[in-house]
């Protein structure tokens, strides 16, 4: 069965003003659904065709770079977007807040790191809240890798990743990376977050 675009969990214009709504519509509606178009033509015929998306995302070290980039960017997107939602923000609670804590020793510290392995990203990437072992890491994968693929220098399960591609947000922000990853904080879905976390302990 051929790889589809989900449809986003909300309207376009739902994250603004933080996240704009020719952004959304570019990102969701040109982006990621290049990558899935992609894709579905690079696994049509091969020995990939009929994978889940999931293995192939796991062994993108034994795959084609096309398969692998698209792989990722139509896993990674599809992530991204129920990562969001309109009227969020906020702080994590229960056992992630408590977690969050004791590895960083706040909130505002998270919101550092994690912004920092954002702006630090050189080109194009994503960066991630990663759980590991029972324990919470940050870091950063280039252009569309992501923690579950076996080439990750820092594998886990993800938990929140940050898309700082340009086309994520060049349109109102430009340049200004950090900016950007300032107005994020305000959209971030913690329910979400919250259940993945408790899935993956």
């Amino acid at each position: 069965m051929a790889f589809t675009l989900p449809p986003l969990p909300y309207a376009p214009d739902a994250l603004e003003p933080h996240i704009d709504t020719k952004t959304m519509e570019i990102h969701h509606g040109k982006h990621h659904q290049a990558y899935v178009d992609n894709l579905n033509k690079a696994v049509t015929g091969t020995s990939n065709e009929g994978k889940s998306l999931e293995e192939l995302v796991q062994k993108a070290g034994t795959i084609s770079p096309v398969v692998r980039n698209n792989g990722g960017g139509h896993w990674n997107h599809s992530f991204f977007w129920v990562s969001l939602a309109a009227g969020a923000g906020g702080a994590p609670k229960g056992k992630l807040a408590e977690s969050i804590a004791a590895e960083f020793g706040s909130f505002d510290a998270l919101k550092e790191k994690l912004a920092q392995a954002a702006i630090s990203r050189f080109g194009s990437g994503w960066a991630w809240l990663v759980e590991q072992d029972g324990k919470l890491i940050i870091s950063s994968t280039p252009n569309q890798d992501n923690p579950l693929m076996d080439v990750a220098d820092v594998k886990g399960t993800p938990l929140l990743g940050v898309d700082v591609w340009e086309h994520a947000y060049y349109l109102k922000y430009q340049n200004r990376r950090a900016d950007y990853l300032a107005a994020f904080w305000n959209v971030i879905n913690w329910d979400t977050i919250n259940k993945r976390y408790e899935e993956a302990l």
